[in-house]
């Protein structure tokens, strides 16, 4: 575990929104993850909206992860119960390392907002290849609730004791 920084560093992020429904005019999430990582003062570098495929959802993440201008996947999307919901399975089979505690993190704070509902919610987070890889519900209030409470400031190279960037591949 490395020393928190001084200063404030921007990372590369990548945002895909898993969706049979959405598109560019009503990917409400997907543009809310974005202004917010922007607003943040990182660089989103690339963005897409993929059908709930397990497989395009592992090809299209892992082109980010063997790219060197991608060190953070933020997915919206395809992590509830419903049988065609599957990015958790896309995303298991690629993680070099799973971080258990996103998935529960994630769950104790929705549950503040809709109860025992978050039961259904298979949020997962992992690192594959030095690239930090997160996914959560396509609903905006939990992208909001994701970012507002665990994401921003895992980004931040200032949190302390610990945050993910140290962890990030080296642009």
């Amino acid at each position: 575990m490395g020393k928190p920084a001084s200063e404030f560093q921007a990372v590369q992020i990548a945002v895909m929104t898993v969706s049979d429904r959405r598109d560019a005019s009503n990917d409400t999430s997907g543009d809310y993850l974005r202004a917010a990582a922007a607003e943040a003062g990182h660089e989103v570098v690339d963005h897409a909206i993929v059908p709930e495929n397990l497989y395009r959802i592992r090809a299209t993440v892992s082109r980010w992860i063997a790219s060197e201008d991608v060190q953070v996947v933020i997915i919206n999307g395809g992590t509830g119960f419903n049988p065609k919901n599957s990015t958790p399975e896309a995303l298991l089979p690629l993680f070099d390392r799973e971080i258990d505690g996103f998935g529960e993190l994630f769950r104790m704070i929705s549950y503040e907002e809709i109860g025992g509902s978050t039961l259904q919610s298979r949020a997962v987070a992992g690192l594959a290849n030095q690239t930090l890889i997160l996914a959560l519900p396509g609903s905006t209030s939990a992208c909001r609730s994701a970012w507002e409470r665990i994401i921003a400031e895992q980004l931040d190279a200032r949190t302390a004791p610990c945050n993910f960037v140290s962890h990030l591949k080296k642009r």
